[in-house]
């Protein structure tokens, strides 16, 4: 009996010394050929995968309901939030295919023990608060749709470990372009949302450019939320994972140089997809309820029925309207489910050499993430508004996290010896790093104060 637990034991874990996610790091295939859209094509997927952290449940609240409350004010913060992105994305995918390390690992290759057992622990925090925003967002999806209670729908999103399963067995490329369809809906619904709501597109526009209003502080607590929501630490260990999924010869230096430039912008058109997005939901916030005395959109639900109703959004107000809402966050549900699923993998085995299934990993983390979602449903009887305050103090505790994986990314990357000469941040690049690191840290710092002045 005991040998044959023993046995099962090593079925589960395992000792991980290879590449990053072993099971798809360089399976795919690269064509030869110059071509710019053919070798475009060839690169594009991880830069999808990536850009779903861009728009979870999470953005959608301070999106939404920073157009609702301030109007067009805060379409500069969004646009400041995706440069940084793209900033930071660019250099974890570089990590990744120079180094053949993801972060987890290079973290662990170049820092102490104790130093990379604190990261570890945090970044493993940062992917169950990343997980509560899915739960909560896919039982409110749920409720929404086919009014599943809430502890029932926080329940049923254990059982997405199954659709994970499907999806191992098909490929990389197939979940990349699963993704890239669940992004496609969340695109075609808010395009659609928003253009029947007609906004004053002059007026979104000339908010690109910053204002002083928005240091006001209403103003800035609601920017803070969007800065919070949008630059997650998990996207960076993922994509200096998944940008290693690409097959060609490392050892050839212009197939490296192809590599990276392609990676690149796999990346950056990615991301400015999820750029649109979040634009699309705050324009959809200003156009249909800013001015109109809707303080309390803050939650799913009460956007929901706002959507359907003409003394709110107008005269476009319908049941199509709220529908498409609720598919779109049910989508945005799904792709954050298989993206934090491959980033739980990536950090268990680059920080610990731990190497165990992903639909055990997935279990783990997904039963602990519905535990609090489940106790805070039952205390408030599933109250939507209480599900939502735990939504946003998960997104704070991202923004916390956040300077945990940022700062080992810019030493790391801005290393000759780690990097090589050729792949060393240029110093322009180093400087904007350090930069961002340092404002998002402050930002972070007044988010938590403000939270915790809020409790006091």
């Amino acid at each position: 009996m005991t040998d044959n637990v023993s046995t099962k034991s090593a079925r589960l874990a395992g000792y991980a010394n290879g590449p990053s996610l072993e099971e798809v790091n360089g399976t795919v295939t690269i064509p030869k050929g110059k071509g710019f859209l053919k070798n475009l094509m060839a690169f594009s997927g991880p830069g999808a995968l990536v850009a779903v952290g861009y728009m979870d449940p999470g953005n959608w609240v301070t999106s939404i309901g920073g157009g609702a409350k301030y109007g067009y004010l805060l379409m500069s913060v969004i646009l400041m939030s995706s440069l940084i992105a793209m900033l930071l994305q660019y250099m974890a995918a570089k990590l990744g295919i120079v180094t053949q390390m993801d972060l987890a690992q290079a973290t662990r290759a170049h820092t102490s023990k104790r130093i990379g057992a604190v990261l570890w622990v945090v970044t493993e925090l940062a992917i169950m608060a990343t997980d509560i925003a899915e739960v909560i967002g896919g039982a409110i999806a749920l409720q929404l749709l086919f009014g599943v209670p809430l502890v029932l729908g926080v329940s049923l999103t254990v059982f997405d470990v199954l659709l994970l399963l499907l999806l191992t067995k098909l490929g990389f490329r197939k979940i990349e372009a699963i993704v890239i369809c669940l992004i496609t809906v969340i695109l075609v619904v808010f395009a659609y949302e928003v253009i029947i709501a007609q906004p004053n597109m002059g007026a979104a526009m000339a908010n690109f450019i910053p204002r002083t209003e928005i240091m006001h502080s209403g103003q800035l607590t609601m920017a803070l939320g969007i800065v919070g929501a949008t630059v997650m630490p998990h996207n960076l260990y993922l994509h200096s994972s998944i940008s290693q999924t690409r097959k060609f010869n490392r050892d050839d230096p212009a197939e490296m140089r192809r590599a990276v430039k392609f990676t690149t912008w796999d990346s950056n058109i990615q991301l400015f997809g999820a750029f649109i997005i979040n634009c699309l939901l705050l324009l959809l916030g200003a156009a249909m309820f800013f001015g109109k005395g809707t303080d309390q959109l803050g939650t799913f639900g009460n956007l929901y029925a706002a959507l359907q109703d003409n003394q709110l959004a107008g005269a476009v107000a319908s049941p199509l309207l709220s529908t498409l809402f609720a598919v779109a966050l049910l989508a945005s549900g799904q792709n954050s489910t298989i993206t934090g699923t491959l980033t739980g993998q990536v950090i268990m085995e680059g920080f610990i050499n731990l190497k165990i299934p992903l639909w055990v990993r997935r279990l783990v983390t997904r039963l602990i993430s519905v535990v609090p979602v489940i106790v805070c449903t039952l205390i408030y009887g599933g109250n939507e508004a209480a599900l939502d305050n735990l939504l946003v103090n998960s997104q704070v505790f991202l923004s916390i996290a956040l300077p945990f994986s940022m700062i080992p990314l810019t030493v790391f990357t801005s290393s000759k010896k780690i990097m090589g000469a050729e792949y060393v941040n240029k110093r322009w690049i180093t400087v904007l790093a350090w930069t961002c690191t340092i404002v998002l840290t402050v930002l972070n710092i007044q988010i938590v104060v403000e939270s915790l002045g809020s409790l006091f």
